[in-house]
């Protein structure tokens, strides 16, 4: 009978990290804003003309990463000043160290000059990272 109780203990411990992940995945975190001292393969992708870059950090064989890609692409593609890139880290593990990114994808969301704004762990939700990302880029005239 105790095997029973532990079991029964195991599964409930797994489904309750199962659910906090999930609560977790796509949530924007919004950065330090204060610039940090960014690796040379993050630096080079800025682009001084454009107020928000998403970076996004992937790996070879992240499936998530793909659906990510492809989010976006299509929300830089329709918002004015906004940039995304893709950084593969499967062979720079000291880039991912050194950005403190634990899991791809991660979406950074940098100013110009290298400022972290937002953060997001997992695929983002649309909706939330766009609102988030208001502030940082550029009214519509009108």
């Amino acid at each position: 009978m105790t095997g029973v109780w532990a079991l029964l203990g195991v599964v409930a411990v797994v489904a309750a990290v199962g659910v906090l992940l999930r609560v977790r995945d796509g949530r924007v975190r919004t950065g330090k804003e204060q610039r940090v001292d960014l690796p040379r393969e993050v630096r080079e992708l800025l682009d001084p003309g454009t107020p928000v870059t998403l970076v996004q950090i992937s790996t070879t064989f992240c499936a998530p990463c793909r659906h990510t890609r492809v989010l976006l692409a299509d929300l830089a593609e329709r918002t004015e000043g906004l940039r995304h890139v893709d950084l593969d880290v499967t062979n720079l593990p000291e880039v991912a160290a050194g950005l403190g990114v634990l899991r791809t994808p991660t979406t950074l969301a940098l100013d110009a000059r290298g400022t972290e704004l937002l953060r997001v762990g997992g695929v983002p939700k649309r909706d939330a990272l766009l609102a988030a990302l208001r502030d940082y880029l550029p009214r519509p005239n009108g």
